[in-house]
């Protein structure tokens, strides 16, 4: 199963390399939807983590970068992003897309599901959420952070394709 995990407030998912909230509901929640799963993000994503969290810790941690010479210690370069994402692996194994916006583009033709955290605020951006395809979107119920901020928690799957 390849999957996309992204946070967004209102179609606004980074600036200048950075989430532009912070909400620690929705940390917890990546990491509970990620944990024991491969993870892939673009080089940018990577460099953006602080250095105690690379790679994320009892995660496979691939970086996709067309520079072979990059260096990710703790994690393996995927320079070959539609070879990778074709591998037969992936129809056993779990495999989280966690952006950024370029990597969430090249990936959403073969991303069968999303896990995606709406939040409720106005915020100046330069990334930007992906389009999901027509699929199932629910969401839960809206909750208030303990910081103020209201988000919920939302689940999409790709439409099938037959019935």
């Amino acid at each position: 199963m390849i999957g996309a995990i992204w946070a967004h407030a209102h179609g606004v998912i980074g600036a200048d390399g950075d989430m532009p909230w912070y909400l620690p509901e929705d940390l917890a929640h990546f990491k509970s939807v990620t944990m024991s799963s491969a993870v892939l993000m673009g080089r940018a994503t990577w460099q953006s983590l602080s250095e105690r969290f690379r790679p994320l810790p009892r995660r496979e941690n691939f970086v996709a970068t067309k520079n072979p010479e990059f260096s990710a210690p703790g994690a393996r370069l995927v320079t070959d992003l539609d070879g990778f994402l074709s591998d037969p692996r992936w129809q056993d194994e779990d495999l989280w897309v966690m952006g950024g916006g370029e990597i969430y583009r090249a990936a959403m033709p073969v991303i069968d599901r999303a896990s995606v955290t709406e939040i409720d605020v106005r915020v100046a951006g330069d990334t930007f959420a992906p389009e999901l395809p027509s699929g199932q979107y629910h969401c839960g119920p809206w909750q208030k952070s303990a910081r103020g901020l209201s988000y919920r928690f939302c689940d999409w799957t790709r439409a099938a394709l037959h019935s």
